[in-house]
């Protein structure tokens, strides 16, 4: 491809060198440059691609993407632009042909609801008869195709890579999680989608290596409102505000509000041996009745924001209900149905805001106990532990502490720790380190009406212990326990 026609939607300053040349490669990463590539320098959190510049022009790179000076041979092509990962989000829609055009292209953004919504959407709407390709935080599914995922959201280089697959494969859309680091660092540049959704807002994500405030987490999901044509928002959440200012797509919202465009009425919790759900009537844009086998609130939420966009796509009522009521999200209160007697069920609540999210939900139902296992997470924040074993101790009635990934710490030092903060609770506890164990005892000593809920590693099918990872998938371990192995 020539440089020219890459270059077709950058605004750059060229400081060296020609543009009328035959790009072979477009590549980021100095490890995979090549004869005839552009490589783009993208400072990193580790290392700065500048660096580099030197190195992939003896490996034959004959064009660089900069934000600062470098000091190359001539006849090198050096294009400098204000931000080079913007940059290489508008060369890889061009690389791969712009493939976001030929797809409905759906982005999700919000603390919670991200996950479940989208494979709500793709199962409405595949039931529909759109073939719909997903990008989050478990996997990327292009047809038959399952890759599991590393990043919620992936650097755009591999969404263009992924949505030009797509295509070939037939999709006719796509959903995705779009999260506040993809955002802020050009993941989901270079195009425009046709739908941007607005879930929640809570304080998280927080950090020296994440948002600087509250302020920025806001402006960064804010971004897809000004990257989209229709936008559609939960207009219940204390930032929905904050989250519009500026935007400039159509607006739709949705929520427990009159106000909403759409709304969720008559809500009522569905309780049965081994199952929790939820009912409620969407009223607004729409009038119907909605069941699902999901517990809480945050399902109606999900549901009806899924509602919302798969009604642009002129989805069915009937075909609604019924994908609403198949859909299952590994990992996300996932019910685990082994026995009438009690609930059982896995989710991947991992910090404290989501454990006492879920605690709070489960509470609703008025088990007679509700039972919370879960460890934490080594070489982590220890006040993760003392926040999440106070929390599971004032809300639940027992809580079963074990191991996690412990990575490079002993686990009973983990234990420990979180045992510190379950003890300034008035909840009973039991500790046992072996994951297997911990769940055999809630198994066998359930009572009749118990939730029990595995917490923290949801869709995870391992156990990282020393550096390594080994299988460990906590609906596999039921299995064991079940067949008595």
């Amino acid at each position: 491809m020539k440089l020219t026609e890459l270059l077709a939607e950058v605004s750059y300053t060229c400081l060296q060198g020609e543009l009328e040349k035959e790009i072979l490669d477009l590549v980021y990463d100095s490890r995979k440059a090549g004869e005839s590539s552009l490589f783009v320098c993208i400072s990193g959190a580790v290392r700065d691609g500048h660096e580099f510049a030197a190195e992939v022009c003896e490996k034959g790179a004959t064009a660089l993407i900069v934000e600062k000076n470098v000091d190359v041979a001539e006849d090198v092509t050096v294009l400098k632009v204000e931000n080079s990962r913007l940059a290489l989000a508008q060369l890889s829609a061009a690389w791969f042909g712009y493939p976001a055009r030929e797809l409905k292209t759906i982005g999700i953004t919000g603390t919670k609801g991200k996950t479940t919504t989208t494979y709500m959407v793709k199962s409405i709407l595949e039931q529909s008869g759109f073939k719909t390709g997903l990008i989050g935080t478990i996997e990327t599914i292009i047809g038959d195709k399952h890759i599991p995922a590393s990043n919620t959201t992936p650097e755009s280089y591999i969404v263009q890579k992924t949505f030009r697959e797509m295509a070939a494969a037939g999709c006719e859309a796509v959903v995705m999680e779009v999260s506040s680091q993809g955002l802020m660092l050009h993941r989901v540049g270079g195009f425009v989608f046709d739908y941007g959704i607005f879930t929640n807002l809570e304080p998280d994500h927080i950090g020296p290596n994440e948002h600087k405030d509250m302020e920025d987490y806001i402006s960064c999901k804010a971004m897809l409102f000004q990257q989209c044509r229709q936008g559609i928002f939960n207009c219940d959440s204390e930032y929905f505000e904050q989250v519009i200012k500026g935007h400039t797509c159509a607006v739709e919202t949705l929520g427990f509000s009159e106000k909403a465009d759409l709304r969720a009425e008559n809500t009522r919790l569905l309780k049965k041996p081994g199952y929790l759900g939820v009912a409620y009537d969407v009223k607004g844009l729409a009038d119907f009745h909605v069941e699902i086998d999901i517990p809480g609130k945050f399902s109606v939420y999900n549901s009806l924001t899924a509602i919302a966009i798969c009604r642009h796509f002129g989805v069915k009522e009937e075909t609604i209900r019924h994908a609403l009521n198949e859909v299952r999200v590994k990992g996300r209160v996932e019910l685990v149905p082994i026995s009438d007697k009690f609930t059982l069920m896995i989710d991947y609540a991992h910090n404290a805001m989501a454990l006492e999210s879920l605690l709070g939900t489960l509470r609703e139902y008025q088990p007679k106990r509700l039972v919370c296992l879960f460890g934490c997470g080594g070489n982590r924040s220890k006040l993760r532990r003392f926040e999440m074993g106070e929390i599971s101790s004032k809300m639940a009635d027992l809580t079963v502490v074990t191991s996690d990934n412990p990575r490079d710490e002993e686990p009973q030092a983990i234990l420990d720790d979180i045992i510190t903060g379950v003890k300034k609770g008035p909840g009973k506890y039991v500790a046992i380190i072996d994951r297997k164990e911990a769940i055999k005892y809630c198994i066998d000593n359930a009572q009749e009406d118990d939730v029990i809920v595995l917490a923290g590693k949801g869709h995870e099918d391992y156990q990282e212990i020393k550096g390594k990872k080994y299988r460990m998938d906590e609906r596999e371990l039921i299995q064991d326990i079940l067949a008595g192995r």
